[in-house]
């Protein structure tokens, strides 16, 4: 399978006879593992993964994967397998990588407040860079590696106040972001960090957003970065390497994603012959399209004007229609019955608990549904609210279906709570 560069790209089969995912019915996969539950294709992962290498091939970029996107350890271990590198924004994801099998010497460590125990693990672990994104960080990252006895490898994640035209929650690189340093800062920050004992300045970091659809700001943000390098060489200054962040989005509706060839074309027009390293840090592109939330519906319901599909998974399963008024599309795995016009809510008491609105669907009780382009973000984001577990996760290659993630036992969610004696 190529890239899924579109939300059905990951189905295979029919409404009429059933759809599945490679070569695995959907409708066996709940019989199997119960719902709601993910499903990945590793296809679809090794296609959206070697899309960035062949269209990059000139750059030989290392990919650190964005592990927030999806941190589970099957999907993280194929990455590692495939030589890549991991982008993380704690401590708990370094642990993750390690124990998935990644390289920390692959690791590039970003997030706004990374406490002196995170920091210290990461020095120890012998981590790629820290992508420093304050002034107070740089000191706290000095102090820390003197005290271990080392020297921080550091970058600045700079703002090049560049508006990504994404959606507000996930545009990051405007100067008024809680995430990075100013533009007017940065020159100032790196010959501090070159004086400090305890850092050694290795490279230049920038992500300006998450699902990033038009290329312009992408291309705008690069060339600030070059002109803020070249400054940084002429004070003496020489970078090891180049990051450029995440950010390519995928399709959910009807977005037009950037093509990988456009997006390479702008980095090798601008790049190539530079003595720096690239690195990039894609998420969603990579798994956001290789997988879907599969759900049952329990009932249907007519309140006034509107008709509900009440189904077993919920905000606390699939975050973003709740969050970002995202929106995923929904495929009956098999119709049944005549199309109708419903909305799909969970059963969490909340009435933001609504995933998808006025669908067109032929579906009754018992019926499952789809939510595609949930690979990314979706499981990562879940929760147990309402004490519900989190759904299984599933990996088909081929004809195999592997659990990759049990569902959680009731008992699991209150296994470390206790009651006062």
């Amino acid at each position: 399978m190529s890239a899924a560069l579109y939300p059905a790209d990951l189905l295979s089969g029919s409404a009429e006879t059933g759809y599945g995912v490679e070569q695995v019915a959907l409708s066996s996969i709940a019989a199997e593992f119960g719902t709601p539950c993910y499903v990945y294709s590793k296809a679809a992962l090794l296609g959206a993964w070697q899309e960035f290498v062949s269209a990059l091939a000139p750059l030989s970029p290392l990919l650190c994967f964005a592990v927030k996107s999806n941190p589970n350890l099957a999907i993280l271990n194929l990455l590692a397998g495939l030589g890549g590198g991991f982008d993380i924004v704690s401590g708990g994801e370094l642990a993750r990588v390690l124990a998935a099998g990644g390289d920390p010497g692959k690791v590039v460590f970003s997030g706004v407040g990374k406490s002196r125990a995170e920091i210290e693990t990461a020095l120890r672990a012998g981590v790629l860079c820290f992508n420093v994104e304050s002034p107070a960080e740089l000191l706290r990252l000095n102090a820390v590696a003197l005290d271990v006895g080392v020297r921080a490898p550091v970058s600045f994640r700079v703002n090049p106040d560049v508006d990504a035209k994404t959606h507000p929650y996930i545009a990051t690189g405007l100067k008024e972001s809680k995430f990075g340093v100013a533009w007017q800062q940065a020159i100032a920050l790196y010959e501090q960090a070159d004086r400090l004992p305890g850092l050694a300045v290795h490279g230049l970091d920038c992500h300006i957003g998450s699902q990033i659809i038009e290329l312009d700001p992408f291309a705008q943000a690069l060339d600030r970065l070059l002109e803020l390098a070249e400054q940084l060489a002429s004070r003496g200054i020489h970078l090891q390497h180049l990051d450029l962040g995440g950010g390519i989005g995928i399709r959910y509706r009807d977005e037009n994603p950037p093509a990988m060839t456009d997006y390479a074309r702008i980095l090798i027009d601008r790049l190539q012959g530079r003595k720096e390293r690239l690195l990039l840090e894609p998420g969603r592109r990579i798994v956001g399209n290789a997988g879907l939330l599969l759900a049952q519906v329990e009932y249907t319901k007519t309140a006034g004007a509107r008709e509900f599909a009440l189904i077993d998974a919920a905000m606390n399963d699939l975050m973003r229609p709740a969050l970002y008024q995202a929106w995923h599309e929904v495929r009956a795995v098999r119709d049944s019955g005549v199309a109708r016009t419903y909305d799909l809510a969970g059963p969490v008491c909340e009435s933001g608990d609504i995933l998808a609105r006025d669908r067109q669907l032929a579906i009754g009780e018992g019926s499952l549904v789809a939510f595609l382009s949930a690979g990314a973000y979706g499981s990562s984001m879940s929760s147990n609210y309402n004490t519900r577990p989190r759904p299984a996760e599933v990996l088909v290659d081929g004809a195999q279906v592997h659990l990759i993630r049990r569902r959680e036992p009731l008992e699991d969610l209150w296994a470390d709570e206790s009651i006062p004696s």
